[in-house]
């Protein structure tokens, strides 16, 4: 690498060092600190927060963050993929109102959004007399503090992150392929699955990245419309952290909810290397 190039890129290596690899190292350190009776971090090195970690009721909640993360990410995907393609195909004035009307939302405070979604779901509010009226809730059936409460609520929060990388990659791609799959006697659906998807596969990935992992450490909408039975990985660090003071046990769950999301992208790197590495 030449000068000009290390220029160029030291101001993000800092960046990266500084933000992301330093506090991330520190937090698998302070995994194998002892805890303090005052909350904090004793001196000398300690397992015991990491025998914590064989407390039976972390893989029910492992497993209930690593779906619910998972069938949100899919559903935002699912969702986006379409928006991204009116949006990609739309008239000039009619994209910038759609970018603003997905934009709008970040416009309200985080937790306000997510306070009136508690008030939309309330076992009392219009929503669900409507349901029941309509009989498809029964009268002592919630729609708050269920794992599909926990599910909406976060699609409605993380959809925006899903549209706009996939709209993104969207607006680059040459729509006069999929006339030429048509041509070629394509039907539409294999001309979208074959021809369209995998030319927006950049975009693909960063929705995916940018609301999968995200997820995965989401604390704030389990916790208000989610409740006890949805408690997910988050919740737990939280709680280990301002309710239990054990700073220790908490970067236990945070080293461990790291090397979840590190470990599938170091896998998958490995095969590219040895592929480049051949000769």
């Amino acid at each position: 690498m030449n000068k000009p190039e290390l220029r160029a890129t030291l101001p993000s290596f800092l960046w990266l060092l500084g933000l992301v690899l330093l506090p991330t190292l520190l937090v698998f350190v302070i995994a194998i600190k002892p805890a303090t009776s005052s909350g904090g971090i004793g001196d000398g090195w300690s397992l015991d927060a990491l025998r914590a970690l064989r407390d039976p009721h972390f893989p029910a909640i492992i497993w209930r963050t690593l779906w619910i993360s998972l069938v949100t990410t899919v559903a935002c995907l699912g969702i986006a993929i379409p928006v991204a393609w009116t949006m990609a195909r739309a008239t000039p004035p009619t994209k910038n109102r759609l970018l603003l009307l997905i934009v709008v939302p970040f416009w309200t405070n985080f937790l306000i959004r997510v306070f009136a979604w508690k008030q939309i779901l309330h076992s009392e509010g219009a929503l669900a007399n409507l349901l029941r009226k309509l009989h498809l809730l029964e009268a002592n059936d919630m729609l708050l503090y269920q794992p599909s409460a926990v599910i909406l609520v976060s699609i409605y929060t993380f959809l925006p992150f899903a549209i706009l990388p996939i709209y993104a990659a969207a607006e680059k791609f040459d729509f006069t392929l999929l006339d030429a799959a048509r041509d070629l006697g394509a039907t539409a659906f294999r001309s979208v699955t074959q021809v369209f998807i995998p030319g927006i596969r950049r975009g693909l990935i960063t929705a995916w990245i940018v609301v999968f992992i995200p997820m995965l450490g989401s604390y704030i909408i389990p916790d208000l419309v989610g409740g006890a039975a949805s408690e997910m990985i988050g919740n737990k660090i939280a709680q280990r952290n301002f309710s239990d003071r054990n700073l220790p046990r908490a970067a236990v769950l945070s080293a461990a909810l790291t090397l979840v999301v590190l470990i599938p992208f170091a896998l998958r790197r490995r095969p590219t290397e040895k592929t480049e590495s051949m000769p």
